[in-house]
């Protein structure tokens, strides 16, 4: 009797640890298929069936760039701008207005809007700045952003577009006019933390769809030649820390070029990949202009996506679209807001004395130049005026749709309340 009783004991332990790991594994695949993935050559859903995004990018939130506000000529990127916004408003008065700004800019209501008009996924570029904490307020920001994207059915895709060091040496990164990323090893390993304690934050959100470790890497400049040797083993460094932390979630890689040059990758070095091309300026009805893409996607079993695009007129944008999708790549086109401008989803007027804060802002900059342009700036009033107005413009029902851009992606002209 006694030996039965150890028998059922054992028995009982055993089923209790066999039901327990059934369960546990069982409970991990149905996770790991809440999420979107890469399956051969397509992006699959949560159900495994195959997902076509059709995106657009939320520019100019998180990373401002200069010719979103006429600036030609003057300041061009987040770091430029904001110095220009310290010298017209104050450094107190300036930090306040770009915190509204930032809250302003995209809202529950633009999502609501992008959603009705027939988009299924945002590309969130964003600067690395806002992401140096766990309480940071660009955590803040996207979590709000995912939320609403999750209560509309939209993917999430967040792109660092401005990294450490800076991955282009241009002003689309916030760099020092050098792409130090590269050569930097405090560079890399803070784009290592930044990416790990975003992949940490959201490794279990299924709205996000994945994560675009670096915009546009590497300019074809001769002189930056030599660093194309040093992308991928960054892309490498930084996967591997996603990966401690999310297991999950879709790693997204562009070439070398501004995201062009796929010539940099051997292949694949994660199982669950995606990657990404930008293209601007070139035929659009023309099957061979993405058609490197398109074999690099069949030798080597991977899905390709367009991540940026447009800034042209709407037929340029109509052709290239129907292009991509008889090809069967999705998109994301750029962008859906700016300034007195016609390719984006949405525009808004210049704010009251913007042409006095224009030609302000073109005039030679630094400390030397401090007496001259003191002698040429507008009024303190004016500008008060114009950066109060801006941020009354860029908010939702301030702004007018573009009928004809929305109209060559195949989105449809939905009202919302409080838009036009």
């Amino acid at each position: 009797m006694k030996d039965l009783r150890g028998f059922q004991v054992l028995f009982l332990v055993g089923f209790f640890v066999s039901t327990t790991t059934f369960l546990s594994a069982n409970l991990a695949a149905q996770a790991k298929h809440e999420f979107v993935h890469a399956q051969g050559e397509q992006l699959v859903d949560g159900d495994g069936q195959p997902l076509m995004l059709r995106g657009i990018n939320l520019g100019n939130w998180f990373e401002v760039e200069g010719y979103m506000f006429h600036f030609d000529g003057g300041p061009q990127s987040p770091r430029e701008i904001e110095e220009l916004t310290k010298n017209l408003l104050g450094p107190e008065k300036a930090e306040a207005f770009w915190k509204q700004w930032r809250a302003n800019y995209i809202t529950e209501a633009d999502i609501d809007r992008i959603h009705a008009m027939g988009f299924n996924s945002v590309r969130v570029p964003l600067h690395w700045k806002f992401f140096t904490s766990d309480d940071a307020e660009g955590f803040k920001l996207v979590d709000q952003l995912v939320q609403w994207a999750q209560k509309d059915g939209i993917y999430v895709i967040l792109d660092m577009h401005c990294a450490p060091g800076g991955q282009t040496g241009s002003n689309i990164d916030d760099s020092w006019g050098y792409p130090w990323l590269y050569t930097s090893q405090t560079a890399q390993n803070e784009t290592v933390a930044i990416w790990k304690r975003i992949a940490a934050h959201y490794s279990r959100n299924p709205t996000v769809l994945g994560y675009d470790l670096l915009n546009e890497p590497l300019p074809n400049w001769p002189k930056l030649e030599p660093l194309k040797r040093d992308l991928v083993p960054v892309y490498m460094k930084v996967s591997a820390a996603i990966r401690q932390v999310d297991k999950n979630h879709v790693l997204i890689v562009g070439g070398a070029n501004w995201d062009t040059n796929f010539g940099v990758f051997s292949g694949t070095f994660d199982p669950n990949m995606m990657f990404t091309f930008h293209k601007y300026w070139t035929p659009t009805t023309d099957k061979s202009v993405i058609q490197e893409y398109l074999d690099f996607r069949h030798e080597h079993h991977v899905p390709v996506w367009l991540g940026e695009s447009g800034e042209n007129k709407d037929a340029w944008v109509e052709g290239f679209r129907r292009t991509l999708e008889e090809n069967q790549v999705g998109w994301a086109f750029w962008t859906y807001k700016r300034m007195d401008a016609t390719p984006c989803v949405v525009t808004f007027d210049g704010p009251t004395h913007w042409d006095e804060i224009v030609a302000y802002a073109k005039l030679p900059s630094g400390t030397g130049n401090a007496e001259k342009r003191l002698a040429a700036r507008p009024p303190q009033e004016d500008i008060d005026a114009a950066f109060a107005d801006l941020l009354m413009k860029i908010a939702f029902g301030s702004e007018r749709v573009n009928a004809g851009y929305v109209g060559a992606l195949a989105m449809e002209l939905q009202p919302v309340a409080g838009g036009r």
